[in-house]
């Protein structure tokens, strides 16, 4: 189980730049910040659709990263 989790984690990670990681407190902060909407729910941890994320191209800052809590929005 652990090997699939981290499969699945490292295949998740290579798709994309930005990712969620299981520090995720389901909290939901980031969701309404994406200006693309590439956050949704999973079971327990939000995530990020490798194919909508811009990483908020032309912004300061991305934004799911600037309002996250539990700082566990990171560059893959």
């Amino acid at each position: 189980m652990i090997l699939f989790s981290f499969l699945t984690t490292l295949k998740r990670r290579s798709n994309m730049a930005l990712y969620i990681t299981e520090e995720c407190t389901y909290c939901g902060a980031c969701e309404p910040e994406c200006p693309v909407t590439a956050i949704s729910a999973g079971d327990d941890i939000y995530i990020i659709d490798a194919n909508t994320c811009n990483e908020c191209a032309g912004l300061d800052e991305q934004a799911c990263v600037s309002v996250c809590p539990a700082e566990c929005i990171v560059q893959g």
